[in-house]
C-alpha cells in the first residue's frame, strides 16, 4: 500500500497529516506519534464478521429460483467504541436486513479514525468492498450508519450496485409492517422526509425546464414547459403530501387523546409497554392480559399500539399498552413521525421497560430507549425494568442487570417466571386512591358499592340494618359523591 493510500484512508485528517514524518510503508514515526492513530492492522484491512451469511443450503435451484432473496452484503466504519460494540452493531444490521427480507452474504468492518467524508468506507476500501460485492454476488450494500446524500452516491459510483444506510433500511421495515392507517401514514411521512434531501437529477429526463429558443433536436416551440424542472416538481409533491400526512396524523392524534382522555375521565390507570425492539413486549402484554398480539421472532413486529384492560389481584382495572420498539440509532424521521403513537407512553401512569436479557449489550439497550424517551418527554414516568427472556439468559448479566437497576425484576415471558411477581409489583406501583372514608351506604344505592369495589380500595364491609358499612379509600369524584353517607 503506498503512502497516497494511507493518506486516503485518513482523509478527515488530511491537513493535520501534511507536515507529518512517514516511514517507507506510509505510517507515521514513532517520534511523531501523538496518540491518536490507529495500529497498523487495525488501518491496513477490512475485517470480516464471522456468522452472518444467511446463505441458503441444500435447497433446489427450482426452490432457489422462488425464494431469491435482496442479496446483501454489510458494511461499517468502527471508529468509536471497543470492537466487541461494533461487532455486536454489525450482528443486529445483518438482523435487521433479515427482517427486511434480504439474504446476508458477508460483513466487513473497516477500523478509521472517522467515517471517510466522500466515501465513507475510504476510497480504497470501498474498491476492496467492490471485489467482495463480485466475489459474493451480491446485488446490495448496507451502511451501518446515516450516509450523508454525496456518500451514498460516491459509494455506489464504486461498488456499482444499489447501496442504502441503516436508516433506509428501518424505514423500509416499518413500511412492511405498518398495518393501520395511522402507522401507514407516520411510516410514509416519515420515508418522505428522508427522501426529500436525496432527490437528485438524471440527466435530461429529469431537465425539463424549457424557455425561449432550446438547440437539439424536437426542442424549442411546442416544448416549453412551466419553468420547473422535474425535480423542482417532485419535491414540491413531496412538500404537498408530508403536509397532507401531517395534517391527518394531526386528526388522528386527536381521535387517540379522546380515547385517553376518556380512560382518565373513567380513573383508569394506564400502564405502557417499551422497550428495545425484539426484547419480548408483544409476549409480556400477552401474558399479562391475555391479549393474543402477534409474536413474532423478528424486528419491529409491532407497530401499531395494541391497548388491552387488565386487573390487579384486588380487582383494580388498568390499562396496557404495547408500543412500537426502538433501535439503537432510531432515525429522527420515525421518533417525529410515531411521536402521538409514543406518547402513550408518556402520558402512562407507569412504564414497564423490557429489558431482553440474553442480549450481548442489554446495558446500551436500555441507554437507546431512554434516549427516545427523552425525545418524547417520557422521562418522568415511573419506570420498572422488566429483563425478559430470563430462562436463556446469562445468570451473570441477570444479576449485574438486577443490581445496576434499583427498581427491577427478572421474568420470561415465554415461561411463565416472575409474571405473578410483575403482576404484585405493577398492582403496587399504580396509583392508589388516596382519600378515606367511613360511609354507611343505603341498600338502593347499590351502584355506589359497586364502584367502590371498582375503583377503590376497601378496607372493611359490614352489612347492617340501613345499608352497608364501608370504610375505604377512594378517589376524589367518589369520595364526592360518598359524602352524604358519611357516619
Amino acid at each position: 500500500m503506498t503512502e497516497h493510500d494511507h493518506r486516503d484512508l485518513l482523509s478527515g485528517r488530511a491537513s493535520a497529516l501534511a507536515d507529518d514524518v512517514f516511514d517507507d510503508d506510509g505510517f507515521l514515526l514513532d517520534e511523531e506519534r501523538d496518540g491518536l492513530q490507529l495500529d497498523r492492522e487495525e488501518r491496513n484491512a477490512l475485517r470480516r464478521v464471522a456468522g452472518l451469511s444467511t446463505e441458503l443450503e441444500d435447497i433446489t435451484e427450482v426452490e432457489y429460483r422462488q425464494l431469491r432473496l435482496e442479496r446483501v452484503v454489510l458494511a461499517s466504519v468502527w471508529y468509536e467504541g471497543t470492537s466487541e460494540d461494533a461487532e455486536n452493531s454489525m450482528r443486529e444490521l445483518a438482523a435487521l436486513a433479515e427482517t427486511a427480507g434480504a439474504q446476508v452474504l458477508e460483513g466487513v468492518i473497516q477500523r478509521r479514525v472517522n467515517p471517510d467524508p466522500a466515501t465513507y468506507l475510504g476510497k480504497g476500501k470501498a474498491a476492496e468492498l467492490r471485489d467482495i460485492v463480485i466475489a459474493e454476488g451480491a446485488d446490495t450494500v448496507i451502511a451501518d450508519a446515516e450516509l450523508a446524500p454525496s456518500q451514498r452516491r460516491a459509494l455506489e459510483d464504486v461498488v456499482k450496485v444499489k447501496v442504502i444506510d441503516r436508516t433506509a433500511l428501518i424505514l423500509d421495515i416499518f413500511a412492511q409492517h405498518a398495518k393501520s392507517k395511522e402507522g401507514k401514514a407516520q411510516v410514509e411521512l416519515a420515508q418522505l422526509q428522508y427522501l426529500l434531501p436525496r432527490l437528485r437529477g438524471w440527466g435530461e429526463s429529469m431537465s425539463r425546464q424549457a424557455g425561449g429558443q432550446v438547440g437539439g433536436a424536437g426542442q424549442g416551440m411546442g416544448s416549453r414547459g412551466p419553468g420547473e424542472t422535474k425535480i423542482e416538481l417532485d419535491r414540491r409533491r413531496i412538500n404537498s403530501r408530508i403536509a397532507k400526512l401531517r395534517r391527518e396524523i394531526k386528526d388522528m392524534k386527536t381521535v387517540r387523546e379522546t380515547k385517553r382522555g376518556s380512560r382518565r375521565a373513567n380513573k383508569v390507570p394506564s400502564v405502557a409497554i417499551a422497550g428495545y425492539t425484539n426484547a419480548g413486549k408483544s409476549s409480556l402484554l400477552n401474558r399479562l392480559t391475555g391479549a393474543g398480539v402477534l409474536v413474532q421472532n423478528q424486528l419491529f413486529a409491532t407497530l401499531d399500539p395494541t391497548v388491552r384492560r387488565a386487573e390487579t389481584p384486588d380487582g383494580r382495572e388498568y390499562t396496557l399498552a404495547d408500543t412500537v420498539g426502538f433501535v439503537r440509532q432510531l432515525p429522527h424521521q420515525l421518533v417525529e413521525a410515531f411521536r402521538s403513537t409514543l406518547e402513550e407512553v408518556a402520558e402512562s401512569d407507569l412504564l414497564l421497560h423490557v429489558v431482553d436479557g440474553s442480549h450481548p449489550d442489554p446495558e446500551s439497550q436500555i441507554s437507546a430507549v431512554r434516549a427516545v424517551l427523552a425525545d418524547v418527554e417520557a422521562t418522568d414516568v415511573k419506570e420498572i425494568i422488566v429483563v425478559n427472556k430470563a430462562d436463556v439468559a446469562d445468570p451473570e448479566v441477570l444479576d449485574r442487570l438486577l443490581r445496576n437497576e434499583k427498581h427491577s425484576i427478572a421474568v420470561s415471558a415465554r415461561t411463565g417466571q416472575g409474571i405473578e411477581e410483575l403482576i404484585r409489583l405493577v398492582a403496587a406501583e399504580l396509583p392508589q386512591p388516596d382519600v378515606h372514608v367511613h360511609v354507611l351506604v343505603p341498600y338502593a344505592q347499590g351502584h355506589l358499592v359497586s364502584r367502590i369495589h371498582e375503583d377503590g380500595e376497601i378496607l372493611s364491609s359490614e352489612h347492617q340494618e340501613d345499608g352497608t358499612l364501608i370504610t375505604a379509600r377512594v378517589d376524589e369524584d367518589l369520595a364526592a359523591d360518598l359524602a352524604t353517607y358519611s357516619v
